[in-house]
Order: C-alpha cells, then sequence, then structure tokens
C-alpha cells in the first residue's frame, strides 16, 4: 500500500488545523427537529436571587438553545426525553431572569418546565395537551452540513431527511434502503469490483457522492445505519457547496453524537434469513466536564437475501465518540467509525437480448466457497467548534479515512452465439471472475467561519471557508482462466472453481491532491426576502500509474470555478417561495482513475435550475414540498468512434422534473410521509451517436414513488404501511438496444410492500414486527449494463427493542 504522506502546498492548512486546536473547536450537530408549536406552559421558582442576564440565543435547535441557556444562565437543565433536544426552539434574545428566558426558548413548543431548585430545571413535554410527536416533521436547520444556515423551510433546494425514527419503524438495514424513502433516486449495481453503494440521483450517478457529516465518503462497501441519526438527500447539483461531482445531488449521512443525557438502548432481530444485534450507549461524564459525554454504537448482522440463498453477509460495526465541552463556546466531538463485511456477493442474473434473462429466482451463478467481498473501514474524525459570541464562529473538522477491500466475484454472459431461435436449457454462460485487492485512504481538513451581521436594513448570515484533501487509491486486480461454465436454468454453486491460473491484470497508483475556498452569504431584506449567492473555487491534481504492460502514467490537473444564486420568497411564516440556479463539475478523475481516453479531457459541466416552494401546516405538524427542475449536462464523455483509446467531450444530456414531498402527522393518530418524482431524462445531443439522441439516461426511471404511513392504534399497539414503485429503466444511453432484437434493453416497472406492527410489552421492551415485499414480487433492484441483481423475497424480522 502507497504510503499516504502530505504534500508540501498542503502543510500550511494542517499546520493551521494544529494551531487552531489549541483554542477553539467544532461540534457538528445531527439535522434537528422541528415541532408541533402548540402553547408551552411554565412552572414558577425562586429564582429572584439570580439577576437578569443578557441571552443572545438565536432561533434553532433545541439541544443548542437549552445548552446555551445552561451556559449562560448557571441553571442546570434535566430532560427526561432525549428527543426534546431535536425540537425547534425560537431563542430569546434580551434581558430576562432565568425563568423569563426558559419561557422564550420553549414558547409555542408543546414542552413545559418546572424548576427542581433555584439552579436546575426540568423540561418536558406538557402532558395537558396534545403528545407532542418528537419526530414529526424537519424543518429546523441542518447542523450536520453548516454551509446550510437556514431552516430547511427557508432553503432553497430539494432537501429530504430519513429521519431515525423512520429508520427503527422500518428496521432498515443497510443505507441502500434507506434511500427507498426519496423519490428521484435508483439503485445502481456495482462495476468491476466496485461492489458497494451505488445509485443514481435525478438522472446522474452518485456513487461517488456520498458523505458522513459534510465530508466525502469515498469507500466502495456497503452502509450500515447503525450509528446514523439521518440520512440527508440534497438534490440538484451542490458543487458550490460539496464540491467535485454532485451532479444529480448528494446523500450525507448525519451520525449519532453525545449528549448529556444518559440512556441505553438497542434491537435484537431474528427472522428466518438475518440474526442482527445493536446497541446504542449515552453516558454524561460530568466527572470529567460539566459539558462532557461518552457514546458508543455496536452492530452486529448475520444473514442471506431472501429468495437467493447463496448471497450471504456478515457484518460488525462500532462507533464510539466523545464530547467535550457541550454547552460551553468551545466545543470538541471525537469520533470514530469501524465497519467490516465479510459477504458472498450477488451479480444476480444475466441479461438476454433486450431484457433479463427468464430464470428462476434463486439461480446463482457464482461459486458459493470462492466468491466473497470483504471490506475494512476505518474513519476517524476530529470536529471542534468555538463562539467568539453571538455573531462570529469558527469550525473546523479533520478525517483521516481507510478503506480496505478484498474481492472475487462472479458476471455470467451467455457464451458463444445465442439467437431468438436458441432454446433456453442449451444456453451455456461464461463464468467471468472480477477480482480486485485494493486500498483507498483519504486525509480531509475543512475550516469554516459562520457571521452574522447586518449592513443597513440587511441581515446577512456569511459562510467562508477552505478545504483540502489527499486522496490514493492502489486497486489490483487479478484475472483467471479456465473457469467452468454454468447452464443458464440451471446452474451449479457447488460446481469446482478451477482457476487456478492467476494473472495480473493491473497495478494502479492513483494520488489526488484538492484545495478550495468558498464563499456563500444569505441575505434577509426584511421578513420576507432572501437572496443567496455562493461561489467557490476547486483545484484537482491527479498523478495516476498502471504498471502492468502495457505500463502508462497520467497526470490531470484541473482547476473549476462553481457559482449558486437563489432568491426565496416568504409569504407568510409558514411557507416560503424560491428560485435557485447553480453549476457543478465531473473531472475525469473524479472516481480516482485515469486513462489514455480521458487524461486529456477537461471536466464535464453541469447547471441546474429549480423553482418551488415550501409550506407547513397544521401548526407545522404536516409539511409539503414542491419543486420543478431541469439539469442539464453541457459536454457529457462519449467514446470516440474513430479512436477507442480516445473520450470526447461531444454529448448533451438534459433532465426535467418535477417532485412532490409529505411529511408529518395527518391526524391525531396517522403519521405519514410520502414522495413522487417525474423524471424527463434524456440524451438531447450527440457528435458520433445520433442514434442515441432522444433515448433514455441509464437507470433512470420516469416515475418513482413511496408511502410510508404510521397509524397509533388501540390497545398501545402502531401499526405501519409503505409502499414503493419504480418505472421502467433502460441499461445504457449510447446503446440502448439490443443488437439481436432492436429492442431497448431493459427491465419492467414493479411495486413492492411492506408493513411493521409493534406493542410494548413491559415498561421498556417494545415488540416489533416487520414484514417486507409483502407480495413477495420478482423485481429487477439493480442495474449494470452487464448484469442485474434482484430485489429481495419476501421476509418477516420480529425483533425487542429497548431503552433504559
Amino acid at each position: 500500500m502507497k504510503k499516504l504522506s502530505w504534500p508540501v502546498s498542503y502543510r500550511w492548512l494542517a499546520a493551521g488545523t494544529i494551531a487552531m486546536y489549541t483554542a477553539v473547536g467544532v461540534t457538528i450537530m445531527n439535522v434537528v427537529l422541528a415541532q408541533t408549536p402548540v402553547a408551552a406552559q411554565t412552572a414558577t421558582a425562586d429564582t429572584t436571587n439570580i439577576p437578569p442576564r443578557r441571552y443572545d440565543i438565536p432561533a434553532g435547535p433545541m439541544g443548542a438553545a437549552l445548552d446555551a441557556f445552561e451556559q449562560r444562565s448557571g441553571v442546570r437543565v434535566t430532560l427526561p426525553l432525549a428527543g426534546i433536544r431535536g425540537l425547534s426552539s425560537p431563542g430569546a434574545s434580551g434581558f430576562y431572569t432565568p425563568q423569563q428566558a426558559i419561557e422564550q426558548l420553549l414558547k409555542d413548543t408543546g414542552v413545559v418546565f418546572h424548576f427542581t431548585g433555584q439552579k436546575a430545571v426540568t423540561v418536558e413535554p406538557d402532558r395537558v395537551l396534545a403528545s407532542v410527536d418528537v419526530n414529526a416533521h424537519y424543518s429546523a436547520v441542518s447542523t450536520s452540513m453548516p454551509k446550510y444556515t437556514q431552516p430547511l423551510t427557508d432553503t432553497p433546494q430539494t432537501i429530504t431527511v430519513v429521519p431515525q425514527s423512520v429508520i427503527e419503524e422500518q428496521n432498515i438495514t443497510t443505507l441502500r434502503d434507506t434511500l427507498r424513502n426519496v423519490a428521484g433516486i435508483s439503485m445502481a449495481a456495482g462495476e468491476g469490483g466496485s461492489q458497494g453503494d451505488n445509485l443514481t440521483i435525478r438522472g446522474f450517478g452518485a456513487r461517488n457522492d456520498l458523505f458522513i457529516d459534510g465530508m466525502r465518503d469515498f469507500g466502495s462497501y456497503y452502509r450500515d445505519p447503525f450509528d446514523l441519526e439521518e440520512v440527508e438527500v440534497l438534490q440538484g447539483p451542490s458543487s458550490v457547496t460539496f464540491g467535485r461531482g454532485s451532479t444529480g445531488g448528494v446523500v450525507n449521512q448525519a451520525t449519532k453524537t453525545p449528549g448529556l443525557t444518559k440512556f441505553t438502548s438497542g434491537t435484537l432481530d431474528l427472522g428466518p434469513e438475518q440474526r442482527r444485534l445493536t446497541s446504542d450507549i449515552d453516558i454524561p461524564l460530568p466527572k470529567l466536564g460539566a459539558g462532557d459525554a461518552f457514546r458508543v454504537n455496536i452492530m452486529g448482522d448475520n444473514g442471506n437475501t431472501p429468495g437467493r440463498d447463496e448471497a450471504k453477509y456478515r457484518r460488525f460495526g462500532v462507533a464510539p465518540s466523545l464530547s467535550l465541552g457541550l454547552g460551553t463556546p468551545t466545543r470538541f466531538t471525537f469520533s470514530y467509525i469501524h465497519q467490516m463485511a465479510d459477504d458472498v456477493p450477488d451479480y444476480g442474473i444475466p441479461w438476454l437480448f433486450n431484457g433479463p434473462a427468464a430464470v428462476n429466482r434463486h439461480n446463482f451463478y457464482g461459486f458459493k466457497d470462492a466468491n466473497f467481498l470483504r471490506t475494512y473501514v476505518d474513519i476517524g474524525n476530529i470536529r471542534a467548534e468555538h463562539d467568539f459570541n453571538s455573531h462570529f464562529t469558527l469550525r473546523n473538522q479533520v478525517r483521516y479515512s481507510n478503506y480496505v477491500r478484498h474481492a472475487q466475484i462472479t458476471e455470467a454472459k451467455p457464451l458463444g452465439t445465442v439467437t431468438l431461435a436458441t432454446p433456453l436449457d442449451s444456453i451455456q454462460l461464461s463464468r467471468n471472475q472480477l477480482a480486485a485487492e485494493s486500498t483507498e485512504a483519504s486525509f480531509d481538513e475543512q475550516l469554516d467561519l459562520t457571521a452574522n451581521f447586518q449592513t443597513g436594513g440587511l441581515r446577512h448570515t456569511l459562510m467562508t471557508g477552505v478545504e483540502a484533501g489527499r486522496d490514493i487509491s492502489d486497486p489490483t486486480r487479478l484475472a483467471y482462466a479456465s473457469m467452468p461454465n454454468a447452464s443458464l436454468l440451471n446452474p451449479n454453486v457447488d460446481d469446482p472453481f478451477t482457476g487456478y491460473t492467476v494473472s495480473v491484470r493491473s497495478i494502479v497508483d492513483t494520488t489526488a491532491n484538492s484545495a478550495s475556498v468558498y464563499v456563500l452569504d444569505t441575505v434577509s431584506a426584511g421578513r420576507r426576502w432572501d437572496f443567496t449567492g455562493g461561489w467557490r473555487w476547486d483545484r484537482f491534481n491527479t498523478d495516476y500509474t498502471q504498471g502492468v504492460a502495457p505500463a502508462s502514467a497520467f497526470n490531470r490537473l484541473d482547476t473549476m470555478p462553481t457559482w449558486r444564486a437563489a432568491v426565496v420568497f416568504k409569504p407568510a411564516q409558514s411557507g416560503s417561495i424560491y428560485f435557485s440556479a447553480g453549476t457543478s463539475f465531473n473531472p475525469s478523475a473524479e472516481s480516482l482513475s485515469l486513462s489514455s481516453a480521458t487524461a486529456d479531457l477537461p471536466p464535464e459541466s453541469n447547471r441546474t435550475f429549480e423553482g418551488g416552494t415550501k409550506w407547513d401546516f397544521i401548526r407545522q405538524r404536516l409539511s409539503l414540498r414542491t419543486a420543478i427542475f431541469r439539469t442539464e449536462k453541457t459536454n457529457a464523455r462519449e467514446p470516440d468512434p474513430n479512436n477507442p483509446l480516445l473520450n470526447v467531450l461531444s454529448g448533451n444530456q438534459r433532465v426535467d422534473g418535477v417532485q412532490v414531498e409529505g411529511s408529518g402527522r395527518v391526524m391525531k393518530n396517522w403519521n405519514l410521509r410520502g414522495s413522487y418524482a417525474y423524471l424527463d431524462a434524456t440524451v438531447t445531443s450527440s457528435q458520433y451517436y445520433p442514434a442515441s439522441v432522444g433515448a433514455r439516461l441509464a437507470n433512470v426511471p420516469a416515475n418513482t414513488f413511496n408511502l410510508w404511513n404510521t397509524w397509533h392504534l388501540p390497545y398501545h399497539f402502531e401499526s405501519g404501511f409503505g409502499a414503493n414503485f419504480v418505472s421502467s429503466r433502460t441499461a445504457s444511453s449510447t446503446a440502448p438496444t439490443d443488437p439481436v432484437t432492436g429492442l431497448v434493453k431493459q427491465v419492467p416497472s414493479y411495486w413492492v410492500f411492506n408493513a411493521m406492527l409493534e406493542h410494548p410489552i413491559a415498561e421498556h421492551v417494545t415488540l416489533q414486527a416487520n414484514l417486507n415485499n409483502l407480495t413477495n414480487r420478482y423485481y429487477y433492484d439493480q442495474l449494470h449494463p452487464g448484469h442485474i441483481v434482484l430485489g429481495p423475497g419476501r421476509s418477516i424480522l420480529i425483533g425487542l427493542k429497548f431503552r433504559f
């Protein structure tokens, strides 16, 4: 493995990081929940001996507001229900006694307080009023991504949040399944040895657009949500905030962080195909410091894919984190994530002409004792934040990530000449072995400054910062000879693996250094108008070598500016109308790979236009979002037909779409969340492939729809029911038709239905059952031009949830 070193040109930033840590630091908290704003009731206490003080606590997350209140007043706050920290507080600004200040912080939130001593107060839901749903919907500031400074209702972009409550209700165990709750996303299969989460957002591939707490999560692996507070999907080009990529959008995984409420929770789930255990422990550390706490999440999972008995997985994860100085001007969080997996990977079934081969769902074309995918992920992070005053906050985050992968996977393809008249039982498949060993590593640094100030009658929220990173990738790919063939209809997983003749196909060594600077300003002109402008400059320098004959070496340096502009009109406090425009870029070495075909190509350029409206109804318990948009890739890469060793920027691609979302409490006992997206994604021009003009972009369904309902039933039962719909998708854009049939190579649409039922069986224990794919639908889930991964069959999982 190549040693990850830091070049001279970036050492100034590392030195600045060390200097900052001597004085200041950052806690990047999770996206918080907004809540039912019903009138709060207060309890009085003798606080007359505590003089009034000036409070400058901005509106935002309740947890942050109460932490600031503790620090300023000296009054300790106790929260019997941890979910209260996720509510939205209106803030408090002025001279107040502690009682007056906390009254302001809890106004119209459905939460009450009572002093248990002169310097101790308990905050809890008002039992007299209707119950407070701490998971109703999200409209507060996304503080896991500090560049987004406005409440989500006032943010001029489509942002969908899948909260922890939905992850728990659906008993989700993969990031992939979490994202099925978001319209406009479709799943793609792995390519080569790059198995892992691969998806398409708003018509464009997003394998490299996955983030953890606002920093890139580059590795190719299957992510487990055991350490996630929620998942945030930001749709539309976002290079001005996230750097390279993000053509269709990005996925940000907001991790769990320590809090000052002690608890122990976990799950134990059992089913015919799966056994899973998780735990989540939060421990305040008052002896270490008043604002110090430790949290650890642990996961173990073992099972196989329903209906695909040979596709197995074993996973383990642990994620400890330590926070220092919560509620003080200077805060630190140290965190670490380790996840390992030992899977028998599934490349599904082959294409046959223009559609999936008509074979049994259980057909597995690999070798059950020879195929494997072993991944080891280690991510260490330091986050810090320092509030100089109510106007300036400095944040810093440093991360080292290491991803190790060992893979040997079988991809089956029809062998010889197959015609429409060939009987299926006579078709033989080659068993191509995709074998690789690789290590990817990243060192990333983010330094951000937030400033709140006024110029005349205009209120500014300014974000500016610098970022730098160093990424390496060193995959070695192997080739096996003399593999036994497989029958299309009756493959034998017990066939002996005979690929003992091994050769090295390639040994790659890639190093990429990146640096960027950005500025974003949101200007509020009164209560009704917000104007946002942003600009970013990125430098991305890649060195690539391939050591196996024919050996090659390439360097590619790209410098690209991107911009974003938006206007928001707020006709009422609970609603907004917006229009935004922005750009993004995709460098040739985006996935840390170059070739003679791409080394001389400048980045692909993208632009988007989006208009929409966002509204909160029924006292902010129900949120509705609608957007209409256009995204264009103005210079898509295409193979040069006159020289197969070259790519050219000669294509144009366009996605026009509409998206509608709703979430929250429809009635007292009925919660709902759902979304629908229509995408018209086509090739609009092509210099060398005119026949592809008008073809749909690969893996982009025209319609996607999801729905999840929960009902509170008598006798403390709670039920859930959901549906997912994905319309037909094609496998390729430039070669959309099969050469034999002349028809478009695509898979049909599908519906999948899921259900849940839970009931408390003790004070701290709940029994939950989840039934997935109720109709046992045979459907095609993840697409690749060379193979198709089937969706799982019907399954049931019964488990216990506990919290003390």
